[in-house]
């Protein structure tokens, strides 16, 4: 429903039951509740955290909320996990950026909830879906007798509903719920199945105990002719058939025993036999849970019947635990999660059939010193076994081990470098491999990072923000490692170094003593490399040991082609003239002096642009990076003449496509360029060398097959596909 049409409708009925007066205050509260929100979901936008709960019930329905929902996110904040909240109605497509994994618990399948978890799917986050009652199919359903009392179109709104909530669970990647029956029963749509029974919450603990302290007073007090009261808390209409159950019990003991009273707590119709004892029997409607353990804590025995079907035998022992906690007996159907949880006798009564009820409420009506250890046995156990904080490591053990690894790289900014594109590359592959991947930004824009291959949720890299968990996080330039030391790492810590950034920066720049101080190994950090030249000076200039891991490139990007250099012939320069390593003058100074009737020279720069001196036949300005391979398969020769590159791509890419390579030796090709074999290399400065490099190319057909073929070997060596499994084991493998 729109925020327009839910506030049309306050409105209407506002003007109906309280007249303008009403229509001022409903319409107040109703925008004050949509600012809130809006500002919630504002704020939900710019921080990272780990899970989010998006909840099919609401203040209309608060009880399964607050077990399935509430209790569950403090069980997982007592584990040391962030989550929120979000009525199903109000999620947004966005908030999937915003979390590790998701559980929706009894929300209706709709088209913006399937949305959401495929693009849940799509970023490698899992989808758990939660139900505490077999609300997923009407085979279960059917089981219900008061559903019949209904009209037929709430029936079919009813049914239409419940088959929703399963198609809901059935795209999920598996159910988590609160007895072994539920279990067994959501074992057939699903996968994977967790128990993770209702507990009760901090809250609860504490105010069953202010309520038990109070108790125990009055018994002090306690004279042996006060009436024994019996209780029975209804948590909605569906369970009149349950009370009706053991009514013959209950008119058979109140008639012979006039000291028993019986108290009915809830949405339940008081059944006409009942009528009878008069006073006797006291009637409580729907409770606010906070005045719950009062309203126990001041009956003798907690009444628990359930009739027998497989539905109510998916019901969880919540009626058991909160009597518990207030010392106060229960006497229970022998069905379901009773049975898992009830010791008979020893911290609770089971009962079958009604002849074994009456037997069983006749003895505790009349053991009075039995009760009371059967209940204090039953509270010794439920305030450690049944309460969020010391139950919170099951729901998280199981989301550890269950969800996919969680990982970051922290970038100066998303402006495309070569460095910053192995990053990327890297962050892809974790990504095939089944991880969720984020991008934490020191400086830009928040939200998404997306290019033809990949999309990644990016964040700014501040703690504060990024408050979920991460398996392991990866710093990329010397200025993002701090962030990378302060984040929420429960795996491994990364400094993948692809540069000695110390000769970025002017002599006397404070920037270059902050980079070389984090060359220097430090505790609980992994260095990796993708070079060996940036191997061998981590290792003998700062006695940093470094895992290399060898750069790669896109072979399948690249239509291998081969050059005869008959014709025209044409030379690809490319480089950053305004950056003094690269050297780009020298590559002009070799075309000045090659023939323009033979020679025609494209000039591929993304920042730089030419030199008035240059000789250029075509500029390639800003080239997005998707679109290089065609640049470079419709060039003959590449003239690369940088001097200091950590590793060098365009002779790499050039040889992909097939063409030929002229090059100076640097740190950053070495690895890979061997003269006369793959690429033809002369020492920096000898330009007459390199021209005559070429023209004795252009010349010798043997030499040309044999580069073309070396070229391609080298490039396939370097294939991203051939490098992926030991980028992949370095992230993921923990251990």
């Amino acid at each position: 429903m729109s925020q327009v049409t839910e506030l049309a409708k306050k409105v209407k009925k506002a003007m109906e039951e309280d007249g303008i007066t009403g229509l001022a205050a409903r319409t107040k509260g109703y925008l004050g509740r949509v600012k809130r929100e809006n500002e919630f979901r504002k704020e939900k936008s710019r921080v990272y955290r780990d899970l989010l709960f998006i909840s099919g019930c609401n203040e209309a329905l608060p009880h399964p909320h607050r077990y399935r929902v509430l209790h569950q996110m403090e069980q997982l904040r007592a584990a040391g996990y962030t989550c929120d909240t979000v009525y199903y109605q109000e999620v947004s497509l966005s908030m999937v950026r915003c979390y590790s994994n998701f559980i929706i618990f009894r929300a209706p399948e709709t088209e913006k909830l399937k949305d959401f978890v495929l693009e849940a799917h799509r970023l490698n986050k899992k989808v758990w879906y939660d139900v505490d009652d077999l609300v997923i199919d009407t085979k279960y359903t059917d089981q219900i007798p008061w559903l019949s009392s209904m009209k037929q179109e709430e029936r079919l709104a009813y049914d239409e509903n419940v088959r929703k909530m399963g198609n809901m669970l059935k795209i999920c990647d598996g159910a988590i719920t609160t007895t072994a029956q539920l279990a067994k029963e959501l074992s057939g749509y699903v996968p994977e199945v967790l128990i993770n029974r209702n507990c009760a919450s901090e809250e609860m603990l504490l105010l069953s105990q202010e309520v038990l302290k109070k108790k125990q007073l009055m018994q002090k007090e306690r004279r042996s002719g006060d009436p024994v009261v019996l209780g029975y808390f209804s948590g909605s209409a569906t369970h009149l058939d349950d009370i009706r159950m053991i009514l013959p019990v209950l008119l058979r003991v109140m008639e012979k025993r006039k000291n028993v009273e019986l108290l009915l707590v809830g949405i339940l119709d008081v059944p006409k036999e009942l009528e009878r004892f008069g006073e006797r029997v006291r009637t409580v409607g729907f409770t606010d849970y906070r005045r719950l353990p009062e309203l126990i804590a001041s009956v003798t025995i907690n009444l628990a019947p359930l009739t027998d079907t497989i539905f109510n035998a998916a019901k969880s022992e919540n009626k058991w635990v909160e009597a518990s906690l207030v010392q106060t007996v229960t006497a229970a159907s022998r069905i379901g999660a009773f049975c898992e949880m009830i010791q008979d006798g020893w911290d609770g009564i089971l009962c079958g059939d009604n002849e074994e009820w009456e037997e069983r409420l006749n003895w505790l009506i009349e053991q009075e010193e039995e009760r009371a250890k059967i209940a204090k046995r039953a509270y010794e156990r439920c305030r450690k076994e049944c309460v969020t904080i010391y139950q919170c490591r099951n729901l998280a053990k199981w989301i550890e081990n269950h969800a996919n690894p969680c990982g970051a790289f922290v970038l100066p900014a998303l402006t495309i470098s070569g460095g910053i594109r192995v990053a990327l590359k890297h962050a892809e592959l974790l990504k095939n491999a089944g991880a969720q991947i984020l991008l934490l930004v020191l400086e830009g824009k928040e939200e998404w990072y997306e290019d033809e291959t990949c999309r990644f949720p990016v964040f700014a890299a501040d703690p504060e923000r990024v408050q979920g968990r991460l398996d392991f996080a990866s710093a990329t330039m010397w200025n993002t490692l701090e962030a990378v030391e302060k984040m929420k790492v429960m795996g491994k810590r990364f400094y993948l170094v692809q540069n000695y950034e110390v000769d970025f920066y002017p002599p006397g720049s404070p920037y270059r003593l902050m980079a070389s101080a984090t060359y220097r190994q430090r505790p609980n950090i992994s260095y990796l490399t993708v070079s060996r030249w940036c191997e061998q000076w981590l290792a003998k200039d700062y006695g940093t040991s470094a895992r290399y891991l060898p750069n790669g490139i896109d072979v399948g990007s690249y239509t291998p082609r081969r050059r005869d250099l008959t014709g025209k012939v044409r030379i690809l320069v490319e480089g950053d003239c305004q950056a003094e390593h690269k050297n780009v003058d020298e590559s002009f100074e070799i075309v000045k002096r090659l023939p323009k009737e033979q020679f025609e020279v494209w000039y591929m720069s993304y920042n730089g642009t030419p030199k008035e001196w240059y000789r250029v036949d075509r500029f390639l300005h800003k080239v997005p990076y998707e679109e290089t391979p065609k640049v470079y398969e419709a060039c003959d020769i590449l003239i690369k003449t940088s001097l200091l590159e950590s590793f060098s791509y365009p002779p790499l890419e050039m040889m992909a496509s097939g063409g030929y390579v002229v090059a100076v030796p640097n740190d950053g090709n070495r690895e890979y360029l061997i003269d006369g074999e793959n690429a033809l290399l002369y020492p920096a400065g000898e330009t007459e060398q390199a021209v005559e490099l070429i023209h004795r190319l252009c010349e010798e057909k043997g030499l040309q097959e044999k580069l073309y073929r070396g070229g391609l070997a080298a490039a396939q060596e370097r294939s991203w596909e051939v490098i992926r499994p030991e980028i992949q084991k370095t992230y993921l493998d923990q251990k």
